[in-house]
């Protein structure tokens, strides 16, 4: 069910204007022994029935009330809602996933801009969120993150504090946020775990990003000690999927091979009016052969080696809704496929080509930097709550990941 009218915010000094509109849907540390049994996640219907002792589990204190207790009816603003994860989350929550008594209203840089103290106050004064899940954030490629370190750091270092000291002030009884695998140190033992994030110096392509991202743990872990508040935070690896940013020079890398091989596909038709003649041939003569150099070559940048752990948008949906709803530690925990299903950029490149039907010519670009080879994510955390949880194969999420960005082309972001 959709709910009425957007939001309007009053005429004060940095806020947003009257014809604000949110989108509002009503549809919606060390591993410690023995681990939490809390199975459920968006789309089942049987709830945990106990969580166990941990460290910086949260007590009875501020913030501490679950969305499983007897309470008055519970608002989750979503900041960051028009991107990758928010439109991921939007679609979970309208396919059934909303609990009874949940309000979702989903936010983006049209509605405030975050860096704005005052802006960022004024929203969450008119939302009075409940529960916030924070995906706001500047966020680029490789390449720009290189060259704007300093922005990176800057920009994402105002938006989570104003996030997270306004959703304190306004007295919202959860925050759970958003880290990347890039907060890790680039010195480091493999798989890496929750326990590791603060151990060395990240990657020097985008240290400020990665710097920015590493604060929210360390606000989380003093908004708690201070205050106890329950803000914590997940890491998912590489995410992507529908409504991804789709830009070459500015995207992650999936999404910019998909964008890649789009257009290579367009630019070079089947050559010699090959295909001409075989559209337009009598059906009752021998066929001639379809064409299969079609497409201009594609180039990929770096040399293909590097690994990655992959995880489909909408699994990520789903697992932010169990965290939102179950889990209650304030150390961040890792979102992610197995070490098993960990792929090199080059059979990520190969399963674009093949998602897309591309023949074309596969070059490796070794001019371009790798950035850093691997950040090999332990899920046995994640596992130990929800052993059971079964992720989208790669190849089917990113076939759907190609096949909703040719039919939504001219929309998508790119």
């Amino acid at each position: 069910m959709l709910r009425g009218p957007g939001l309007h915010f009053p005429a004060a000094p940095g806020a947003p204007s009257e014809d604000s509109i949110y989108q509002r849907t009503a549809a919606g540390r060390p591993l410690v022994p023995p681990p939490p049994r809390s199975r459920r996640v968006a789309g089942e219907s049987a709830r945990a029935g106990s969580r166990s002792p941990g460290q910086g589990k949260v007590g009875k204190g501020a913030g501490a009330a679950s969305m499983g207790e007897p309470q008055r009816s519970t608002r989750i603003l979503v900041t960051g809602g028009s991107g990758l994860v928010g439109r991921a989350i939007q679609k979970v929550v309208a396919d059934g996933a909303r609990l009874p008594g949940e309000d979702w209203v989903f936010v983006s840089s049209k509605d405030a801009d975050l860096t704005n103290a005052a802006q960022t106050r004024a929203l969450f004064e008119k939302v009075q969120p409940t529960h916030v899940i924070h995906l706001a954030a500047m966020v680029g490629g490789l390449f720009r993150n290189m060259k704007y370190n300093l922005d990176f750091w800057r920009k994402n270092v105002h938006i989570n504090d104003n996030v997270l000291h306004s959703a304190f002030e306004v007295g919202a009884r959860k925050v759970v946020s958003c880290l990347s695998t890039c907060i890790f140190p680039d010195k480091t033992t493999y798989p890496i775990d929750e326990t590791m994030i603060h151990d060395g110096p990240p990657h020097s392509s985008n240290f400020g990003y990665s710097y920015a991202k590493r604060m929210i743990d360390v606000q989380n872990r003093a908004y708690f000690q201070q205050h106890g508040c329950t803000f914590t935070a997940v890491i998912p690896t590489n995410v992507f999927g529908p409504h991804d940013n789709f830009n070459i020079e500015d995207g992650h890398v999936l999404p910019g091979l998909i964008h890649k091989v789009h257009l290579a596909k367009s630019e070079c038709p089947m050559p010699g009016g090959e295909e001409r003649r075989w559209l337009a041939q009598p059906l009752l003569t021998p066929a001639l052969p379809l064409p299969t150099g079609r497409g201009s070559a594609l180039t990929v940048w770096g040399t293909g080696r590097p690994r990655r752990q992959f995880i489909y948008s909408l699994d990520l949906a789903r697992l932010f809704l169990w965290v939102l709803r179950e889990y209650d530690q304030v150390e961040p925990i890792i979102l992610s496929v197995g070490e098993e299903d960990e792929v090199s950029i080059r059979e990520a490149a190969e399963a674009v080509v093949e998602a897309m039907d591309f023949h074309g010519e596969v070059i490796f670009d070794t001019t371009k930097s790798d950035g850093q080879f691997k950040k090999t994510a332990s899920n046995s955390k994640l596992r130990a709550y929800l052993p059971d949880f079964r992720f989208t194969p790669f190849k089917q999420a990113v076939k759907e990941t190609c096949a909703w960005f040719t039919d939504n082309y001219e929309e998508a972001r790119k």
